[in-house]
């Protein structure tokens, strides 16, 4: 089967077309023919650094949107046809840039009704981020104020529709160019990030979503409310901004995403009743692996950039 390999670390030019065995499936494995695959941050520190998994290369992309081809001993979930998307293996190699993977059955869920490959292949990482991060973490629920950092980026736009779907007022931080794509998403508020101070902008905050790190977290502190939460999915919370936040009488968390059945299937439940919608800003075959990687690091995407492989 035809896949993306790398023989070293690096940059976008490392990526190339590589011949490679056709996985076979496991125990409670199912084999995916890959239509689509999504791109994301983590495939880009994975590619450059090697990640959470050493300083060698490995096969790169998470976000799947395909058929299963075969399915595994004691599989009884799915059957041979079945379209599914899904996030297998994170944080350890999937290899979702590949004409075939395989992903125990319980990381994938039936694809969303509606939705094409290329899209339903845009949504597993991200979505599940923005899920787990505002509802199984931060509970967040209807009457609360939540903010959402980039929220034009690819968790950051499914973050404000899942955040407005739990019935909480939100706010977006985003470029000014981006505002009508987010108040489109259902944003109740803006802030350019470029010409205005959010701790000045936004204030008495329940819930900061915060996808860019830096900076942002402690700045973010000062504008929640006694008994608010910060969800950082950039970098974990270091112990000073743990304690800053536990001297406010507030609380800071870092959370990894994980794979997760249930959450896919809460996800494919909001996208069939209208409530979430992903925006994929580009396609491309999946040979431009590394121009879709080139695109994303550009920070100008708006949702996400999708590779199309079968």
């Amino acid at each position: 089967m035809r896949a993306i390999g790398q023989d070293v670390l690096g940059g976008p030019e490392v990526l190339r077309i590589v011949e490679t065995e056709r996985p076979e499936p496991g125990p409670s494995e199912v084999l995916v023919r890959v239509h689509a695959a999504g791109v994301n941050p983590t495939d880009l520190w994975h590619r450059e650094t090697g990640g959470l998994l050493g300083e060698r290369p490995v096969p790169l992309g998470w976000d799947v949107s395909g058929t299963v081809e075969a399915v595994g001993l004691g599989v009884t979930m799915y059957r041979p046809g079945d379209a599914v998307y899904g996030m297998p293996r994170l944080p350890r190699p999937a290899g979702a840039y590949a004409e075939f993977l395989t992903a125990p059955a319980r990381h994938l869920a039936l694809r969303p009704a509606g939705l094409s490959h290329t899209e339903a292949a845009a949504l597993p990482v991200a979505a599940l981020t923005a899920w787990q991060s505002l509802v199984d973490t931060a509970g967040v629920g209807p009457g609360q104020r939540v903010l959402v950092h980039a929220a034009a980026g690819g968790v950051g736009h499914l973050a404000v529709q899942i955040a407005k779907a739990r019935g909480a007022h939100v706010t977006g931080t985003a470029s000014g160019p981006k505002h009508a794509f987010v108040k489109d998403l259902g944003a109740d508020e803006v802030v350019d990030y470029r010409e205005t101070d959010f701790t000045e902008a936004v204030k008495d905050v329940d819930v900061v979503l915060d996808t860019v790190g830096g900076e942002y977290g402690p700045r973010s502190l000062e504008v929640l409310r006694p008994g608010g939460m910060l969800v950082s999915i950039a970098s974990p919370a270091e112990a000073y901004l743990a304690d800053a936040a536990r001297q406010r009488g507030l609380r800071a968390g870092f959370t990894i995403v994980e794979p997760d059945n249930g959450g896919l299937r809460e996800i494919a439940a909001l996208v069939e009743s209208g409530r979430l919608r992903v925006h994929v800003d580009a396609v491309l075959p999946l040979a431009e692996a590394g121009r879709a990687h080139e695109l994303l690091a550009g920070g100008t995407v708006r949702g996400k950039v999708v590779l199309t492989v079968a």
